[in-house]
This record gives structure tokens, sequence and C-alpha cells, in this order.
């Protein structure tokens, strides 16, 4: 009988592609640095989640605003959702994960140090607004009485022509960058508003204008108001520095003033403090306080109402300067917002200039002051960047806040959990043990009961682990996929669904040995007999860890994960390299005659007619019998 087709009568052509294919995800592992070995150690990575490393958990609770439809609110879930995994993938934690736990609750994990300042960048909810700041004071952690200023005409708002002697070297740019220009941050105001907005190092240009922001070239601050000016020397716009505050007090309501005096923005409850509720201080078309911070000093504000909303921001982005080592981050609007966003910076420029602090926009998300930057100019082109002395970080975080501000609902914190990397180093240790000891028993089993055919056992659990490594490390560095300690037990369990999968070939080969039939031929029978029950076998667990994944949440989904995805890799293994092994082995003079440490003794498995010891007898053909 011809022997069955394919890779059954060329194991070579099996094992070849086994080969190809390990060789294949190393290419695609190693990448562009297959020139340089030394980089590969970076690139043989397996990426950990925070269970096995550090990091943080914390689960959202979403609160359904009055009159909301249940389809809607799933839907706000749904775009929650996903703003939150823009904002975490946005500041560089590819490995995090954001997941919604039935209707109402989403969960964030974040791996890997500093993950506390996304999970509470995630946490914001509120609208994301710009606003014109009209009253700002460093905060005192007292009330600060503030009276309407009497305007005083006679202030001039060029710089005195003697440089103050009390000046900083780096308190302002060069006195030649005038206000005009767009001089980054400074500029000559009087009294405490001078003082005030000398320390502005952000500033809001065209994004094709080029801010200088160099120093002159002694070093020193070149033409500036002295900080002991005369608190009477106010501008026309009505700067005004009564009672420690600048800006001008009478575009101010009675009972914002009140709020102002009240504010203590060392409380970090100074919303409630001052009565505020999420619906006050995110209400556009109101002016509120707030507070922020400004080179480590916390200053109070009084904002104007929004007539720019963080819906109108297209994209942000992060860049660096191409005319000094600072950061900054670029804003496109849509056309509604460039419209708005250019009325605003022309009326704010043209009347305050930037030696006002009313000539700051600042950026409002969840009623905290993110930044506030000083206008340069009329920006009416939809594009604008915010220039200063930006880190990289501080550039993108404030890129990530515009780009993901707007939650479109309130989310209160049910739970936050952090995980120390001496608790993740300890977990992936015992995982790793668990694994090792499972390796162990099945190898020792396989020795003790499958004898010569253990060789085989053992380089197919070698060859499913090499392929399983080499899948998670490229699933993680292409997909972000991380490895959790769920996902260690599904590797864990796959040691038995490989073991499971030549146990049942070996039990059908030695069933055709038992039969009598010589090894070559026990090994063809016996492979299609069980092949059928290998692939249903791997196909119930491969549904099982399939559906497991769809229906699951949290840890749940990794172990489905890796059990779905060695299952896989227990098919490749098993038709590339353990049948195509076995045929190989057949040919040889050990196992072919059945030697009694093969495993395939046919005198031990108690075969009928032991092929091992038989001998052929030629029996002479009968011929006619001779006539006589």
């Amino acid at each position: 009988m011809a022997p069955p087709s394919g890779n059954v009568s060329r194991p070579g052509r099996a094992l070849a592609g086994l080969a190809a294919l390990i060789v294949v995800l190393l290419l695609a592992i190693v990448g562009g640095n297959i020139g340089s070995p030394g980089q590969w150690g970076k690139d043989f990575k397996v990426h950990l989640g925070l269970d096995l490393t550090s990091g943080t958990t914390v689960a959202l609770r979403a609160t359904a605003p009055k009159g909301v439809s249940t389809a809607q609110f799933a839907s706000d879930m749904t775009t929650a959702k996903n703003i939150m995994a823009n904002r975490v993938n946005g500041a560089g934690f590819t490995e995090a994960q954001v997941q919604q736990q039935g209707s109402d609750i989403i969960n964030v994990a974040v791996p890997g140090a500093g993950s506390q300042r996304v999970v509470n960048l995630v946490g914001t909810t509120a609208q994301l607004l710009f606003r014109q700041v009209v009253l700002e004071a460093p905060n005192t952690g007292a009330t600060t009485p503030i009276t309407t200023p009497v305007p005083t005409p006679s202030a001039s708002g060029s710089p005195s022509a003697t440089p103050s002697s009390s000046a900083s070297p780096t308190a302002s740019p060069s006195a030649s960058a005038s206000a005009k220009k767009g001089a980054l941050g400074s500029g000559a105001a009087s009294g405490a508003g001078a003082k005030e907005m000398a320390s502005r190092s952000h500033g809001l240009t065209a994004a094709h204008a080029k801010a200088s922001a160099t120093p002159s070239a002694s070093g020193s601050a070149t033409p500036s108001a002295s900080a002991s000016a005369s608190p009477s020397a106010t501008s026309g716009s009505g700067l005004s520095t009564v009672a420690g505050a600048s800006g001008d007090a009478s575009l101010v309501s009675a009972s914002v003033k009140a709020q102002f005096n009240k504010l203590n923005c060392a409380d970090k409850n100074w919303k409630t403090q001052v009565g505020y509720t999420a619906q006050q201080y995110n209400n556009p078309k109101v002016q509120t306080v707030s507070c922020g911070s400004q080179g480590g000093i916390r200053y109070k504000y009084v904002l104007d109402k929004a007539h720019v909303l963080g819906k109108d921001i297209k994209s942000a982005s992060a860049t660096q300067s191409t005319t000094t080592v600072d950061w900054q981050t670029n804003l496109n609007f849509d056309s509604a917002g460039g419209a708005a966003f250019g009325s605003i910076t022309e009326q704010m420029f043209s009347k305050y200039g930037v030696n006002s602090v009313q000539d700051q926009l600042a950026v409002v998300l969840d009623g905290s002051v993110i930044s506030n930057p000083v206008i340069q100019g009329a920006i009416t082109g939809g594009s604008a960047q915010i220039t200063g002395s930006f880190t990289q970080a501080q550039a993108t975080n404030l890129a990530n806040v515009l780009n993901y501000g707007a939650l479109p609902l309130t989310f209160t914190k049910e739970s936050v959990q952090s995980i120390s990397p001496s608790l993740g180093s300890n977990q992936l240790r015992a995982g790793l043990i668990a694994g090792a000891i499972g390796l162990l028993l099945v190898v020792l089993y396989c020795l003790l009961y499958y004898r010569g055919l253990a060789l085989v056992a053992v380089s197919s659990l070698i060859i499913a682990a090499a392929l399983v490594f080499e899948a998670v490390i490229l699933l993680g560095k292409y997909q972000g996929f991380a490895l959790q300690l769920s996902g260690v037990a599904g590797l864990i369990v796959a040691i038995g669904i490989t073991a499971d999968s030549f146990v049942v070939f070996f039990e059908r080969l030695r069933d055709e040995v038992r039969e009598g039939r010589t090894l070559r031929t026990a090994v063809e029978r016996g492979w299609k007999r069980a092949r059928r029950t290998v692939l249903v076998s791997d196909t119930v667990s491969f549904l099982a860890a399939a559906l497991l994944w769809y229906f699951s949440l949290g840890e749940v989904k990794g172990f489905a994960f890796t059990l779905g995805l060695t299952t896989v890799i227990d098919v490749v293994v098993v038709f590339l390299f353990t049948k195509p092994m076995v045929t190989l082995l057949a040919r040889t003079k050990f196992f072919g005659q059945g030697h009694r440490f093969s495993g395939l003794d046919p005198a031990r498995l108690g075969a009928r007619a032991p092929w091992r010891s038989s001998r052929t007898t030629r029996v002479p053909a009968r011929t006619p019998a001779k006539e006589a």
C-alpha cells in the first residue's frame, strides 16, 4: 500500500517550513537591528503587565446625567473609554489597558513608574475651556480685598530706558523684542504687574511665527521696569495692582470678587471651599475663579467667559523648537474654532498687549488652569503654538490635555490599587517556578513511560516554548501586549495541551505496533487516526479560549489570550515537528527495530506477532510433479 501523500512521506519539507517560520519571527523581532547584535538584548524583551512589574489600577464609575437615555449613556461610555485610552497611549504608556466593566465602570491599568500621573489625567472629567485672565494674584492663603481701580491715563506701556538694577539675568528676554514682535512671556509692566509678567515663560503665537526667547549677550535682563515701580503707574487698559492683585477688577462681578477674596489655592478642595460644583466651573457662559501653578508658585485667578471650547480643537502635538532646546505644543482648530480663536486673540492683543495680565489666555481643565500663555499677536490662521520653557514631558502632557480634554460623563474613583516593584517581581518569580515545576513533571513522566519517545516529546515542548516566546515578544513590540500573571497561568496550562497532543499520537502509534505492524507502517496509520483527535481537541480548546476572551474582563482576558495563542502553536508544532520527527526516527535502527528502550518494544507492548524478533522465512515455490 502506497503511503499517504503530503508531509507524511516528506518530513524534511515540514521541518524546513518550521525552521523558516522560526527564522522569520526572529527577523521580525530584530527588525532594523539585524546588523547590531549589541542591541538584540533590548529587542528580546517580554513586556510585562503591572502585576508582574509595578503600576497602578483605578476603577472609575460614571454618573448618568438626568434625562439621558440608556442608549445614549452606553454611547457616552464608549466615547469616554476611547478618550481615556487615547490619553494613556498619548502619554507613551502603550502597555496600559482601558476596559469597560458592566454598564458604568471603566477600569484603567497602567504599568511602570509614573503611572499615577496618567491615572490622574484619565480621571479628569471636565470640559476643556479657553478663558481670558481678568484678575491674578499670588496665593497668600488669606482673603485679599479687591476694589475697583481708578485708571491713571498718564502711564506708558513702553519700558524704561534704564535697566533695573534688581533685575534677574533670566527674568526677561531682551528688550529689543517688543510686545508686537512676540517676545516670550515678558515685557515692561508697572508695579506688581511688571514683577509678575516678568516671570512668564509661556507664549501663544501663530504657528508660523518664531518667538524669540534669546537673552541679551551680557546675560543680564536689559531694559525692563523696576519691580519697585509705583503702584499708581498703571496702563490705560485698567491694569491694577491694588491689594496685590493684577488685572481689571472693574470687569468682575461682585459675587465673583467675593469668591476671589475667599479663595485659598493651598487648600486642595478649593472648589468646594468657594462653593463650586462641576456645573458651575464648567459653564462657559459665566466668569469663574480658578487656581494654577507657575514656577512652583500657586496663583489664583478670575477667568472670563469662555469663547473657545476644547471641542473646537482639531489636533494638538508636541514638537521640539527649531531654534532652542525647548519643546512646544502645536494647536490646530476646526473652522469655527479657528474663527473664534482668531477673534478673541486679536481683541486681547490689540487692547492689552503682552504687558498686561489680561493678555493671558488660560487653558482650563476641570476648573483648574493647566497653562496660561501670553498672547503674542492676533492668531487668525486656525493654527497656533504654545512656546516656552517646556520639557518634552510637559509639552506632551499639555498636548494630551488639548487633544483629549473633554469627557462626556462625570466619573468618580471607586478604587485605586498600586503594585510595588517588589510584589511584582515576587509574583513573576512564583509564576516561573510553577511553570518550571509543571514542565519538569511532564518531562519525567515522558521519560518513565515513553522512554526513547521522550526525546520527541521534550523537543516538541522546547519548540513550542520558543514559538510562544517569539510570539509574545512580537505582540508586545508591535501591538502593545503585556504579559500578566493570568497570562503566565495560561502558558502553564499550555504545557498540558501540548503534552496531550503527542500523547494522543504516541498511543495511536503504540496501538498499531500492538497489532503487529512494522513501525513505518504504524507511524502512518497511527498519525492518520490521531490527527483528527488532535484537531478536534485543539479546536475545542481554542473556541473555549475565544469565548472566554470575548465575554470576560480584566485579567481573565490575559489567561484566555495566552491559552488561545498556545493552542494555535500546538497545532503548528504537532504537524510540522512531532509527526515529521517520528517519521524520521522510524527509519533508524534504534526505533525501527523496536529497541527495548525506544518505547516501541513490541514484546513489552504485547504485540500479537512481535515484528522486532520475527524473521522472514522463504517458502519454496511449489512445482508441478514430474510426469512419470
